[in-house]
């Protein structure tokens, strides 16, 4: 039995080429296990703070209590980050009225562009990555198969060079050049499953930030009715719906 089989062998025979694409797959599974890790810790914590702060903020009883307890939270979440500068807005109209240009058109029409800008930003930063996973996903098994290509190709080569072509000649280079095979494909599966889990994470976590931004959107106009009819501000009781 010949003990020169294995992938040791296989790296010690391969040629630049062979190791470049044996190079190209661990840097993609380092680069794939790198997401999949710190997107999952950083979307753990996120939904952790989010349901924190949803929590609090559907608690409060007037949009003043709410800007007061934004001023003492980080602002580390799209749900916060839209809260604040949506209230900011709503507080600036109130307190200098609607000069600016980026106003035009009164608070709602502001209030809906500064939304639809915080959640097409939020869309931007949760897709960070995901081009990685997907590349990954997508081209890592035709990597491994080119790799088994060449490999099979220079095994023939040199069984052909020796003369002897018999099965106990012939498995061992051609099971060794099938290694690239299944790198590519160890390499392109997590990818794939993570990407497809991220992106159903990262639909449900926009359609949650859009329905707040709705619910966020009618609190602040209805309360700068209300404001407006009363001539003197008074607190806004908020009632969240089912």
């Amino acid at each position: 039995m010949d003990t020169n089989i294995g992938f040791a062998h296989f790296l010690a025979q391969a040629d630049a080429l062979g190791k470049t694409v044996l190079f190209l797959l661990l840097a993609l599974s380092v680069a794939s296990w790198y997401l999949i890790v710190t997107k999952t810790i950083a979307n753990y914590l996120a939904k952790r703070r989010v349901e924190s702060f949803l929590e609090q903020f559907w608690a409060a009883d007037s949009l003043q209590e709410i800007r007061t307890a934004l001023l003492g939270q980080p602002r580390d979440h799209a749900f916060a980050e839209l809260a604040h500068d949506a209230l900011e807005a709503a507080s600036d109209s109130e307190k200098h009225g609607l000069h600016k240009l980026a106003a035009a058109g009164g608070l709602g029409e502001f209030l809906t562009r500064l939304l639809r800008n915080g959640i097409d930003q939020e869309a931007t930063r949760v897709e960070h990555g995901l081009t990685i996973l997907a590349s990954a996903g997508s081209a890592a098994p035709y990597i491994g198969l080119f790799g088994t290509v060449w490999g099979i190709y220079h095994a023939l080569v040199n069984i052909g060079l020796s003369g002897q072509g018999t099965l106990d000649k012939v498995s061992g280079p051609v099971g060794e050049a099938l290694i690239m095979t299944a790198m590519g494909l160890a390499v392109a599966i997590p990818a794939v499953l993570a990407f497809n889990a991220f992106n159903r994470r990262n639909r449900v976590w926009l359609a949650r930030l859009d329905a707040f931004a709705h619910d966020l959107y009618a609190i602040i106009t209805v309360g700068e009715k209300a404001n407006s009819s009363a001539g003197e501000p008074r607190p806004l009781h908020i009632v969240k719906e089912a």
